[in-house]
């Protein structure tokens, strides 16, 4: 065999390396949710790379064969062949011609190895890695067909696996399991590449941390809601709501644990239209939750409720306040300004880098603010005014302040007995995180 058809043989091999290398980063990195939109419009490669990529197993077992076959081959052939090659013609060299058996072989396995790291592994992952999908449908059916030619092969390996596996007391778990802070950083990279907007970001951060979120952290408290009570006349009544810019009121008679359910301004507005004034007749009945009760379980609630309002009430039966569809909402998007009033953000990032939060901003959102993965402390709490409590274990007053992770939490103002607004800034001395 010609010295040129031992080099192409090798680069053939190279070439075949390379292809086995992109394929497998291909069907790895790509994105099945696109995988399966391609599929829906007819591209029978994409549907094929689906496959492969719902069964990892299979397919990177066949590329695991062919890539070490390929080494091999690309080994043995290159110093059975070249190697000899190369040290007949050294043999007369004046200096090396003693060693050239030493330095032909020297001189192929270095260069293969080279030539095997660009041609059979950086480029092709590269290639790969640009774009994905594309790549993984055109490489699809060809490593369909090598995964079922090696199927026994891949059985034997397999089978091997296991069993080596449960010598050693552990279980094969194909299943990946994405977890939270993954999808944080695919969004997060997604907004830094531009594909999502800043304030789309902001809503699904808000999403995500509306999981986790108990129902008390989100509800209007008891002493901010407005109520409706029977044993008012009807003059005061529609005083009341004249006054107020809600569209629905608790309906209590004298007692604020006594809620008898809701009424709506609407309704009452009909029946004054209609000539008649039977508040009671008019009051519709609502759903109670618990106020640790998971705040998508409550979402669930909302939305069978035909008034989207719910009563919160704790262990023993006191009601603490209500929630409605728009908590919810406020809950991703922020605060929302009531009719009649100016729109004031409750997170404000001021120029110094220090952050002014209103007391009830929730904790999971402040330590999303500051870079923090969450803020502890002793006892139950779901604001930030309630983290101060728990560290300073007082009622604080205006100028009171406690530090934290690095952070100085300081009250700024006060509304009675309730933490109004908050400043926290870094702590001198201390560098933000990384």
């Amino acid at each position: 065999m010609s010295s040129v058809m031992e080099v192409a043989v090798i680069a053939l091999l190279l070439l075949l390396n390379g292809f086995f290398a992109m394929s497998e980063l291909a069907i790895v990195s790509s994105r099945k949710a696109r995988l399966a939109a391609d599929a829906a419009d007819g591209r029978k490669g994409s549907r094929v790379a689906l496959q492969l990529a719902d069964d990892p197993g299979r397919f990177l077992s066949s590329v695991q064969i062919g890539i070490t076959l390929v080494g091999i081959l690309a080994g043995a052939f290159g110093g059975a062949t070249l190697a000899r090659t190369l040290a007949a013609a050294l043999a007369d060299a004046p200096v090396i011609g003693p060693y050239a058996e030493a330095a032909a072989l020297a001189v192929v396995v270095g260069a293969i190895t080279y030539a095997s790291v660009i041609i059979g592994e950086l480029v092709p992952k590269h290639v790969a890695l640009a774009n994905p999908e594309r790549v993984a449908a055109l490489v699809a059916r060809p490593m369909a067909a090598i995964a079922v030619a090696a199927a026994p092969l891949v059985w034997l390996l397999e089978a091997s696996s296991r069993l080596v596996l449960a010598l050693i007391g552990l279980r094969k778990d194909d299943r990946r399991h994405v977890t939270e802070e993954e999808v944080k950083a695919l969004i997060a990279e997604g907004a830094e590449s531009g594909a999502i907007e800043p304030e789309e970001k902001e809503m699904m951060a808000g999403v995500l941390r509306l999981g986790g979120r108990r129902i008390r952290g989100l509800m209007t408290p008891r002493h901010e809601v407005e109520w409706v009570d029977l044993a008012w006349d009807a003059d005061t009544i529609r005083a009341k709501l004249k006054a107020s810019h809600h569209s629905r009121y608790p309906v209590i008679r004298g007692n604020p644990d006594d809620v008898l359910g809701v009424l709506q301004a609407k309704d009452l507005l009909n029946a004054c239209l209609e000539g008649g004034m039977d508040v009671a007749a008019l009051v519709q009945p609502i759903e109670a939750v618990h106020d640790n009760s998971p705040a998508l379980g409550v979402l669930d609630v909302l939305k069978h409720s035909p008034i989207h309002m719910a009563l919160v009430v704790d262990e023993y039966g006191s009601v603490e306040g209500i929630v409605t569809a728009t908590d919810l909402l406020a809950a991703i998007v922020g605060t929302l300004s009531e009719h009649g009033e100016e729109y004031e953000p409750e997170i404000v990032r001021r120029d110094d880098g220090s952050w002014l939060m209103d007391g009830d901003v929730p904790v999971d959102l402040a330590a999303d603010r500051l870079g923090l993965r969450r803020l502890e402390a002793e006892g139950e709490f779901s604001t930030v005014a309630g983290f101060f409590i728990s560290l300073s274990r007082t009622i604080p007053s205006p100028g009171d302040h406690v530090s934290w992770g690095g952070w100085r939490f300081e009250v700024m103002d006060m509304d009675g007995r309730r933490i109004d607004k908050l400043l926290v800034q870094r702590e001198e001395g201390d560098t933000p995180p990384q």
